[in-house]
């Protein structure tokens, strides 16, 4: 959606596909879909992201995530098409202590780790100059129309709750405001950039310090109280400390992201508006 919205207004003529347009795993669909747009670019922003269910069924994951990754980049490669492709700092094991690179040597814990790990190697594989964005804790207006949300709708709900909100304090990420992405993927596009890029949001916090800068912009005081990996058990391994660097995106002349106190206010303006017109 904010690619789409980004892009257009950039002056690029968009065509936008929903899941049930067209099946990404099936090669023969995807081979179809392309060649009757002949697209000069093709960005993937698709993926099965839910990280524990993926530990129990890791086929779907390695077919949206991996296997669908090839079909693109297979036929992006028949029509000569620039291929964008959106990764996740989850291909990192967290051990390193601060942010990573783009030279920094993947090492996923998980089934989903392994999947996007996997579609970063097939576009590689395939394509001699494919643009691979890696990214981390993406939240944006859309989140607002989907049933799972995202981390902040989730905080403000369970604020609304008035029970104690308990949050891990020994993870850390660096949440990416959606339209943000969506713009400094523009500039890397024009930029004729390709290659792995770091796109986060700019900002290495913990969820739980994450958490307090969503109540405090909000202008909320519920209970908070920090919890750690030991106590919150989940399905899934997570990186603990998997917050990216910008650096090399800086380096090439993009802008740097604004503070992430900045981007949780322009989320909350962004909801706000949302609710104000329905």
């Amino acid at each position: 959606m904010e690619l789409v919205r980004v892009l257009t207004e950039r002056g690029y003529t968009v065509v936008g596909f929903e899941r049930s347009s067209v099946d990404i795993s099936d090669a023969a669909s995807v081979e179809r879909t392309l060649a009757k747009e002949d697209p000069a670019i093709v960005v993937n922003s698709a993926a099965y992201n839910q990280v524990d269910v993926a530990e129990n069924e890791p086929v779907p994951a390695f077919m949206a995530n991996g296997l669908a990754v090839r079909n693109l980049a297979m036929a992006c490669r028949q029509l000569d098409a620039r291929f964008v492709h959106f990764s996740t700092d989850y291909v990192f094991d967290g051990t390193a202590g601060r942010p990573y690179t783009e030279n920094d040597r993947p090492h996923p814990l998980g089934a989903y780790g392994v999947s996007k790990l996997a579609g970063e190697l097939y576009a590689q594989a395939y394509l001699d100059t494919p643009l691979i964005i890696r990214t981390s804790g993406v939240f944006g207006p859309g989140g607002l129309k989907t049933a799972r949300g995202n981390f902040i709708e989730l905080m403000l709900r369970l604020a609304a709750g008035k029970q104690p909100i308990r949050v891990v304090e020994d993870h850390v990420a660096s949440p990416t405001y959606a339209p943000l992405l969506a713009a400094r993927t523009a500039d890397l596009v024009e930029g004729k950039q390709h290659g792995l890029f770091h796109v986060g949001g700019g900002t290495p916090i913990s969820w739980f310090d994450y958490a307090a800068m969503i109540f405090r912009v909000a202008g909320l005081q519920p209970e908070l109280r920090p919890t750690n990996e030991r106590e919150y058990r989940t399905a899934a391994r997570r990186p603990k400390y998997s917050a990216l660097s910008n650096a090399k995106l800086e380096a090439s002349g993009i802008e740097p992201m604004p503070p992430l106190e900045s981007a949780i206010e322009m989320y909350l303006k962004a909801r706000e508006n949302y609710f104000s017109t329905k």
